[in-house]
């Protein structure tokens, strides 16, 4: 098991996790910060989240990926 943050921010605002999730693989890490951007963007808010990306790093600082908002925003219509 590893520890891994998920940090949000855009180019105004930077959220930092203090406490992160344990997950077995990159795989689990991917599928937990998907579920988090969506439980964002499901939140009853005026946020426009277009612009926010997720990074993921590991205990050590090293950002291990990103997921940008719109990839599950998807196309505006």
């Amino acid at each position: 098991m590893t520890q891994v943050y998920f940090h949000r921010s855009t180019t105004k605002k930077v959220f930092l996790d203090h406490h992160g999730a344990e997950v077995s693989d990159l795989a689990e890490a991917r599928d937990h910060a998907t579920r988090l951007v969506q439980s964002f963007i499901n939140e009853r808010s005026l946020e426009d989240w277009r612009d926010w990306v997720l990074h993921v790093s590991d205990d050590q600082g090293d950002e291990l990926f990103v997921v940008p908002f719109m990839f599950v925003l998807g196309k505006p219509h």
